[in-house]
C-alpha cells in the first residue's frame, strides 16, 4: 500500500472513532444515571439486583418513586436520612436495608407491585411483601421507629403462669408452649409469628413454669378474641413452615374483618365493595351472628366484596348519610364506593340467602334500579332496599340518587400521591 493510501487508511478510523464517542459517552452517563438516581446510603433497585437485595436480607424497606412526582421529589432526602441511620443502627449485614426503585425506569417491577401512586412504601420481610404498605408519617424519626419494630422479637415471652392473665384477650393470640426455645420447632414458630405480626399477637412460654403445658410435647393452639376456653390447638408438624403458616394465617386473618379510621385507607384500596355491620360496641351478639352467616353462606363471595363490622358510635358520618343515628343499631349497609344501601332488616341477617341476594342484586344493578323504580314485575312484595338522602328515605318514584359513598374519602390522599393515571 502506498503511504497515501496508508495515511488516509488511518485518518478514516481516527475519524470513525472519533464519531462513536458521543454515543460511547451517553452510554456511560446513562448507566451513572441509573444506578444513581438516588445516592449515598440507599439501595437503588433494578431487575437486575432486585431480588437478590430482597431475598438476602431480613428487613428490606423500599420507596417506589417517580422522578417527575412532587411528593417523591420531596421524600428523597428524607429516605436519605433514613438510609444512614438505619445502617448506623443495624450494622451487621442481611439485616435492615433502605432502597428505591424509580417506577419509570422499571416499569414490569412497578407493575409487578401493583404500584399505581407515588411514592409507595413496601416493606420486604425475609423475602416476602408485607400485607400492609407503610401509611404513616413520613419522616426519619418514624421511618426508623418503624423499622425497629418490625426487627423487634415478634414472640412474647411469657415468664410465669401469671403472664396468661397480662394477654389482651379483645385480639387474636397464638400462645406456644416450647421446652427449649434452641429448636428447629421453634424458628419455624418464630418465622410464622414475624409474617404473621401484623395480624395476631404471639406468646411463648418456656422452661420449668410450663412443664405442666409441655408435658405430651411442645404446643401450639389459637385463643380466638374474647374467649379463654375456647382454644384450637395446632395438629400439624412444626416442623412444615407452609402448613404452620397456613394454619395460622386462617386462624389470624379473618373472613370478616373490623374497620377502623387506621385500616380504611388499607381496606378501601383493596378495591372491593363494602358489606358492612355497623353496631354498639358490647353488641357481641350481632356480630356473632354476622360473622357465622358469612362464614355458612358467603366464602364464595370473598373475591367480590369486603365483609366487615364497624363500630357505629365511631362511624357516625355513614349513618347521617344512610339517615340513621346510633339509636338505630346495629344496621347492615353495602357501600359500593359510588352509593349506599341499607339492608332493609337487620333482624333478617340469619334468614338464608338474604345477605347473598343482596351482594347479586348489588352486582346486577338491581339495587341502584329498584332504589328508582320499586321491586321488579315478578317480585311485587319484596321490600325495597333503602339509600336516603339526608334524613329521608328514598324509595319508588324518587329521582334522587342513593346517598354517596362515604368510605370512598378513605382512599389515598392526592395531597400525599401522585397517581400513575396522572401520566
Amino acid at each position: 500500500m502506498a503511504p497515501a493510501d496508508s495515511n488516509m487508511g488511518w485518518l478514516l478510523h481516527v475519524s470513525m472513532l472519533l464519531k462513536c464517542i458521543p454515543f460511547v459517552l451517553l452510554i456511560l452517563v446513562s448507566m451513572v444515571c441509573r444506578t444513581s438516581s438516588q445516592t449515598g446510603h440507599i439501595t437503588e433497585l433494578n431487575s437486575a439486583n432486585f431480588d437478590k437485595i430482597i431475598l438476602s436480607n431480613e428487613v428490606v424497606f423500599v420507596n417506589f418513586y417517580a422522578n417527575w412526582c412532587r411528593f417523591s421529589q420531596m421524600l428523597k432526602p428524607v429516605i436519605e436520612e433514613t438510609a444512614k441511620a438505619v445502617k448506623e443502627e443495624f450494622r451487621e449485614p442481611g439485616q435492615v436495608v433502605v432502597a428505591a426503585l424509580d417506577c419509570q425506569r422499571e416499569d414490569a417491577l412497578a407493575k409487578r407491585y401493583h404500584i399505581t401512586k407515588y411514592p409507595t412504601l413496601k416493606m420486604f420481610r425475609n423475602g416476602q411483601l408485607a400485607k400492609r404498605e407503610y401509611r404513616a408519617q413520613r419522616s426519619k424519626d418514624a421511618f426508623v421507629k418503624y423499622l425497629k419494630e418490625q426487627m423487634a422479637d415478634p414472640i412474647v415471652r411469657m415468664q410465669t403462669q401469671d403472664d396468661l392473665k397480662k394477654i389482651d384477650e379483645s385480639k387474636r393470640n397464638i400462645i406456644a408452649y416450647f421446652k427449649s426455645p434452641n429448636t428447629n420447632e421453634y424458628a419455624i414458630l418464630r418465622r410464622t409469628a414475624s409474617s404473621l405480626r401484623d395480624d395476631c399477637s404471639f406468646y411463648v412460654g418456656v422452661g420449668d413454669n410450663f412443664k405442666s403445658d409441655t408435658v405430651s410435647g411442645d404446643n401450639i393452639m389459637f385463643r380466638p378474641p374474647r374467649t379463654k376456653d375456647q382454644d384450637m390447638l395446632y395438629l400439624g408438624s412444626m416442623l412444615n413452615f407452609n402448613l404452620l403458616h397456613t394454619w395460622a394465617s386462617d386462624k389470624c386473618i379473618p373472613l370478616v374483618r373490623e374497620i377502623t379510621f387506621e385500616n380504611g385507607e388499607e381496606l378501601t384500596e383493596e378495591g372491593l365493595p363494602f358489606l358492612i355491620l355497623f353496631h354498639k360496641p358490647d353488641d357481641v351478639d350481632i356480630v356473632k351472628r354476622f360473622n357465622n352467616i358469612i362464614s355458612r353462606e358467603l366464602v364464595g363471595d370473598k373475591g367480590s366484596v369486603n365483609f366487615l363490622t364497624a363500630d357505629g358510635t365511631k362511624f357516625s358520618h355513614p349513618l347521617h348519610h344512610l339517615g340513621k343515628t346510633a339509636k338505630d343499631l346495629p344496621l347492615i349497609a353495602i357501600d359500593s364506593f359510588r352509593h349506599m344501601y341499607l339492608f332493609p332488616n337487620v333482624q333478617e341477617l340469619d334468614v338464608s340467602g338474604k345477605l347473598k341476594q343482596l351482594i347479586q342484586d348489588l352486582h346486577s344493578g338491581k339495587l341502584h334500579r329498584e332504589f328508582h323504580h320499586g321491586p321488579d314485575k315478578q317480585d311485587p312484595n319484596k321490600q325495597i332496599v333503602q339509600g336516603t338522602v339526608g334524613s329521608k328515605t328514598a324509595g319508588k318514584d324518587d329521582s334522587t340518587d342513593p346517598p354517596e359513598s362515604t368510605f370512598v374519602k378513605l382512599k389515598p390522599s392526592t395531597n400525599r400521591y401522585s397517581f400513575r393515571d396522572e401520566l
